[in-house]
């Protein structure tokens, strides 16, 4: 089972994880609404330290009161009492240490751990690398697109489904191995 933080959209740089973006401010007393890549969105609540880059450099946040104004997720940050304050941390993106993020269990993975592996079939052919998933009810599925070495140009979608399809995820190696045929729903 594939978990994570949003379909397609965290990314690392140095150990962060980027997990929303804050929006504009709300309000007189510095609130402003947070747009959350967690799934579920309340996930982001479970942080202590929200990370951001900021004009004036790198920042830690800390989230002292939130609620749910409709579908829109309000946070306070300490010491951002002033909306002229609160309103410099518009459009900036919010990310956390990546060892903040809770365990899983034996063959669950966040969706930033698949990024970027390389998918081969049980034949030992070679499909491409994870580019992202898509989460579609059902189960999640890997977006893999070719590169040099692929054993042909298609972008495939296989979906992640243990044992199933997806035979062993090896994240040492950088591999996600698959019982998914090269010709599976080929154009004819």
């Amino acid at each position: 089972m594939a978990r994570d933080i949003d379909p397609g959209r965290p990314r690392i740089a140095m150990a962060k994880l980027v997990v929303g973006r804050i929006g504009r401010t709300h309000g007189v007393k510095g609130w402003v609404k947070l747009q959350s890549w967690t799934s579920p969105a309340e996930n982001i609540l479970d942080f202590a330290d929200l990370l951001v880059e900021t004009e004036n450099g790198p920042r830690r946040l800390r989230i002292d009161h939130s609620r749910w104004q409709g579908s829109n997720l309000l946070v306070h940050f300490e010491e951002y009492d002033e909306p002229e304050f609160a309103r410099r941390l518009t459009g900036c993106e919010v990310a956390v240490e990546a060892s903040e993020l809770a365990e899983l269990e034996a063959g669950e993975y966040y969706w930033h751990q698949l990024q970027g592996l390389q998918v081969i079939n049980l034949a030992g052919e070679k499909f491409g690398r994870v580019s992202h998933l898509l989460e579609t009810g059902a189960n999640d599925v890997l977006v893999v697109e070719p590169e040099a070495g692929s054993i042909d140009d298609r972008q495939r979608l296989i979906p992640f489904v243990w044992e199933q399809v997806v035979r062993r995820v090896d994240l040492e190696a950088g591999m996600i191995e698959v019982d998914w045929g090269a010709d599976f729903l080929a154009e004819t």
